[in-house]
């Protein structure tokens, strides 16, 4: 039984339409069993395809419609679940309006944790305690959300807690106390249930609806990841929404005047840039990119290395091998980053950060907002990369923007605002708050699924393309990315080798040349297909991608009505019966 390694590279359409060519002759004298790309695909006329002018399949730029999609008496909630703070909002009076949890603080740490009496503690009361139970406090979950042990690195040594591979290769966080260990969609739920529950008492009524906001660079895994942390903590997750996407529903909300807009997105663990044109309630997406391993957790980690770094010369002690001890200093480099945006140097004091054969041992250090800049100046560098492709992808220049908008708490840095200045020529617009901002987008959201609100366009885009995987290890793309979603798009493939009985897909997802440095987003074989000699059958493959940004693929032979489907869940960590089991130890308890 042959089974598909790839196709031969191909790309007869592009989004809008044009034809590019065939890289190379189908029948090629390639001996490896694959499957092949037959001809272009001819007239679909499903989801967002349409024939054009010309006669060729493009994509139909359209969003969700302006009227209400969903009428319920329930209250719709729009959560921003940050890496390092949490909030929600919910439509109050036709305004977006912040819920406060029930401490009375409008946003809430992602943190929970597990005292050794068993008791789960989540927000402000998990992120108090953390220095005395470092090892079973768990946060910056999100860094680790819908990803294998072997995409993450640097983020394992920002932790202080225990990280395991399983035997699928997913990343487990270990609760050493009770002997158990977590996936991070369970502990995203945690928090999660407990701003629902907040805002139930809030707003005096049941909350089981929501609109989550994720980073627009997150993969289809994250996202499906992100999803399942939802429905494990009892919520109908209506939408997933783009953060910077929501971030301008917040800012445009009330504006007639159209604008081109530039979103500069810096969270606790995420940076993500997107363009967008907003106006007289249409928000289109025209681009966006990021990088889903840089934000504020970084710049702390700098200042905890430049800490540790001088400790360990003085003393010949690595604090960093200590739990508590790196617990303190990260804990202590948050609240150095955060005065240093305000004042141009601070005094970090640590007394009895540890012990030696000489006694205690304490840190007094002085640091500047320039000896800061400069531990950070690489981190600075690397906010560059994402603006420009965002704008080149948009086909615009710095001259076109109108307004350029920072959202998330680490905008605040000074060098941050200096560097969009330089890049931009403009200064930022500040007028709205960067720790709120989203999770108001994601309550405007929120109302137009829940008919509160009315005459609002939203057309966001796929932050990355999708492809599979052809002969040589090159991953061939059939949606670009920044194509608007909802989408769809067909294609017709063929066997290459005589009396091939079926074929093997693999998904792709990312920007670069070679199978190996993008994203495998799951495969899947098709049986049962006719044997008949190479090129002769037909094999129709369609990618589907919702408006969350979530893929499903099928492939299905077109002489014998085979057929098979998958919805890319791979890299999400969990399966069905995982949620159904943890969303009901998740429910069962109230915070």
């Amino acid at each position: 039984m042959a089974t598909i390694i790839g196709f031969v590279a191909f790309s007869p359409l592009s989004v809008a339409g044009k034809r590019s060519g065939i890289s190379r002759d189908p029948f090629s004298k390639q001996k490896k069993c694959s499957m092949l790309r037959q001809k272009p695909s001819e007239k679909f006329f499903k989801g967002d395809l349409h024939i054009s002018s010309n006669g060729h399949e493009s994509s139909v730029k359209q969003g969700r419609s302006a009227g209400p999609l969903r009428v319920t008496a329930e209250k719709v909630v729009g959560i921003d679940l940050g890496t390092t703070n949490s909030a929600m909002a919910a439509m109050e009076g036709g305004q977006p309006t912040i819920i406060t949890n029930a401490e009375g603080h409008r946003t809430t740490p992602s943190v929970v944790a597990y005292t050794k009496k068993g008791d789960r503690l989540v927000g402000q009361i998990a992120k108090r305690q953390a220095v005395v139970n470092p090892t079973n406090t768990f946060y910056s979950v999100k860094r680790f959300i819908g990803r294998k042990m072997s995409e993450v690195g640097e983020e394992l040594k920002q932790v202080t807690y225990k990280i395991v591979e399983d035997s699928n290769g997913n990343v487990k966080l270990v609760y050493p106390s009770n002997n158990k260990q977590f996936s991070p969609e369970e502990i995203s739920a945690q928090v999660v249930r407990k701003l629902v529950d907040d805002a139930s008492k809030f707003l005096s009524d049941k909350v089981d609806k929501a609109v989550i906001t994720v980073p627009a660079y997150f993969n289809d895994s994250q996202r499906q990841a992100t999803k399942d942390a939802g429905r494990i903590a009892g919520i109908d997750v209506l939408r997933i929404i783009n953060e910077p996407t929501a971030a301008s529903l917040a800012y445009g909300f009330d504006k007639k005047k159209n604008e081109t807009i530039l979103v500069f997105d810096l969270g606790g663990g995420t940076f993500d840039v997107s363009v967008l044109e907003v106006g007289e309630g249409v928000f289109e997406v025209l681009s966006t990119a990021g990088d889903t391993h840089l934000g504020g957790d970084d710049f702390d980690k700098r200042i905890v290395d430049w800490l540790a770094n001088d400790f360990k010369a003085a003393e010949g002690v690595d604090l960093l091998k200590d739990a508590q001890a790196l617990q303190r200093l990260t804990e202590s480099a948050e609240k150095a980053k955060i005065e240093l945006s305000s004042l141009t140097q601070t005094t970090i004091s640590l007394p009895f950060i540890t012990a030696t054969a000489d006694g205690p041992k304490h840190i007094d250090a002085t640091l500047t907002r320039a000896k800061f800049e400069e531990l950070c100046s690489d981190l600075f560098d690397r906010c560059r990369e994402p603006v420009k492709t965002a704008l080149e992808d948009a086909k615009l220049s710095f001259n076109d923007l109108d307004e350029v908008v920072l959202v998330g708490g680490s905008t605040r840095i000074p060098g941050v605002q200096q560097l969009v200045k330089q890049m931009t020529g403009k200064d930022p617009n500040v007028s709205v708050n960067p720790d709120e901002v989203v999770a108001l987008g994601a309550a405007v959201q929120a109302g137009v699924l829940s008919g509160e609100v009315g005459n609002i366009v939203l057309l966001d885009v796929s932050p990355l393309s999708l492809g599979l995987e052809t002969l040589g290890g090159v991953m061939t793309k059939l949606i670009p990315r920044n194509t608007t979603l909802p989408t769809s798009k067909k294609e017709v493939f063929s066997t290459a080798a005589d009396g091939q009985t079926s074929v093997e897909i693999n998904v792709l997802q990312g920007e670069r040349e070679f199978v190996r440095d993008n994203k495998s987003l799951g495969s899947f074989r098709l049986d049962g297909i006719v044997p008949a000699p190479r090129g002769v059958p037909q094999i129709e493959v369609s990618f589907d991608i919702d408006a969350n940004g979530i893929l499903s693929v099928t492939a299905t032979d077109k002489g014998s009505g085979k057929k098979q489907d998958i919805k890319i869940t791979g890299a999400s960590t969990l399966n069905k019966d995982d949620v159904r089991k943890f969303m009901t130890l998740c429910t069962c308890e109230t915070f």
